[in-house]
């Protein structure tokens, strides 16, 4: 009986072994009323260099808000389910990324519908997030939203990955935009993106920061159908 004493102290040590940060969001849930929070969230994927994403979010104990291309969802679907095994908050980013303003009412709900069935599909959940591509919405869309018993998310800020290719440039941008509370706009698709990630989250933690999905931000309250958060315009 004596020989399993070793095992036992050392398990109880690496249970001890924590960091202060690492035990106190053991000892209870993230409060983003008390702490820092900001939202990044990921346009257009899943893609190739989603996997890759979620690798460095693991690595930083982060969890974020992935809004889903339909067309991609079933190529990429160990992908989506990881995404959705891992904690990660899962919306709808329609079927093949219209601008939705453009389109007749049952255009809409398709495009909408259609990513809903793939994702719970998929993941067994059916979203209850929908972000419209570029921004693109109106009381129209806002109104079909509703009836699929979908809110809208929008951003306040975006990283514009799509046009800075630099990484130091794509870092800077992101934490030069942070505050507190902020729905911040990047992509999963961008292979850049992913390469300054880690530099990015590594300097939101510095400036006291936690990353979090767009439901941390909410404090609990939950979202209409139709509603569009945040408001109050982005860029």
């Amino acid at each position: 009986m004596r020989r399993w004493i070793p095992v036992v102290v050392a398990a109880a040590l690496a249970l001890t072994a924590t960091t202060p940060a690492a035990a106190d969001s053991i000892r209870r849930p993230l409060d983003c009323a008390r702490v820092k929070c900001i939202a990044l969230t990921f346009d257009d994927g899943p893609g190739p260099y989603t996997g890759k994403v979620l690798d460095i979010l693991r690595a930083h104990h982060t969890k974020v808000t992935f809004f889903l291309v339909g067309e991609h969802v079933r190529k990429y679907a160990g992908t989506v389910r990881r995404m959705a095994r891992e904690g990660h908050q899962i919306g709808d980013h329609t079927w093949d990324h219209p601008h939705l303003t453009t389109l007749y009412d049952d255009e809409i709900r398709d495009e909408l519908s259609r990513t809903q069935d793939a994702i719970e599909a998929v993941t067994g959940k059916r979203p209850d997030l929908m972000r419209p591509p570029y921004g693109d919405t109106d009381a129209r869309v806002g109104a079909i939203a509703a009836e699929l018993g979908l809110a809208q998310i929008l951003w306040n800020r975006s990283s514009h990955d799509w046009e800075l290719r630099d990484t130091k440039a794509l870092t800077a941008k992101v934490l030069g935009t942070a505050k507190r509370d902020r729905v911040v706009l990047m992509h999963d698709i961008q292979p850049h993106t992913v390469k300054a990630l880690p530099q990015i989250l590594s300097g939101l933690e510095k400036r006291g920061y936690h990353v979090v999905p767009v439901q941390k931000l909410l404090r609990g309250r939950t979202l209409l159908p139709g509603e569009i958060f945040p408001v109050g315009g982005w860029n």
